[in-house]
């Protein structure tokens, strides 16, 4: 039986626009340009301090940055995330069969497990990993507590950072285009799979 752990924005929920706008009024208090959604996936990093530090001043405090994002977020002119709805689907599908499901993700619990509850997936995962800005670990640890196989788990997310924990850790990369990176930059990383839709991601997932 497969094991799949799931990055949870750019993959299950989607937040490109509202990330971009964030990181957009980032850089104006920063005194730094703005930047086109293209851009923004041809040179988004995970943990999110790489890619901040191609753009702010020498020596910024990304203690402040991190709290800055924070506030922002809850802004009322934030454009709002909203599930990708398919994925969604394909999670209970997944758990209908019997998977082992997990998310490892860099986003906060105060956003993240709400949205586990308003998406209808409360009591589907069977280990969530928030506030992750490096993934590897979290991963070893799930692969290791639960005993998992690694050649029947399978890591499945949007940026570079996800292929590069899932090769670290001996496990597939299942790298989908819908999210915060670009496919050039994907498939430069050499992943397992590559995924354009949700149909693609299943036809992996249930190969």
């Amino acid at each position: 039986m497969k094991n799949i752990i799931f990055d949870w924005s750019g993959v299950v929920r989607d937040t490109v626009t509202g990330q971009l706008w964030i990181v957009n009024k980032i850089f104006e208090k920063y005194n730094v340009n703005k930047i086109s959604l293209e851009e923004f996936r041809e040179n988004w990093e995970q943990p999110p301090a790489l890619f901040y530090q191609k753009y702010l001043p020498e020596g910024y405090n990304e203690e402040e940055r991190t709290r800055l994002f924070q506030e922002l977020q809850l802004d009322k002119d934030c454009p709002k995330a909203a599930p990708f709805s398919e994925v969604v689907k394909l999670i209970h599908k997944c758990n209908e069969g019997g998977y082992f499901l997990a998310v490892v993700s860099s986003d906060f619990p105060e956003t993240l497990l709400p949205e586990v509850k308003e998406y209808g997936l409360e009591n589907i995962f069977n280990e969530i990993i928030t506030d992750a800005n490096n993934k590897l670990e979290p991963v070893q640890k799930i692969i290791k507590e639960n005993n998992l196989n690694l050649e029947d788990t399978y890591f499945v997310g949007d940026s570079n950072h996800e292929i590069d924990v899932a090769k670290k850790a001996g496990i597939k990369s299942v790298a989908v285009t819908w999210g915060f990176t670009s496919e050039r930059k994907l498939r430069d990383k050499n992943p397992d799979y590559v995924a354009h839709n949700s149909y693609e991601l299943e036809g992996v997932i249930f190969s």
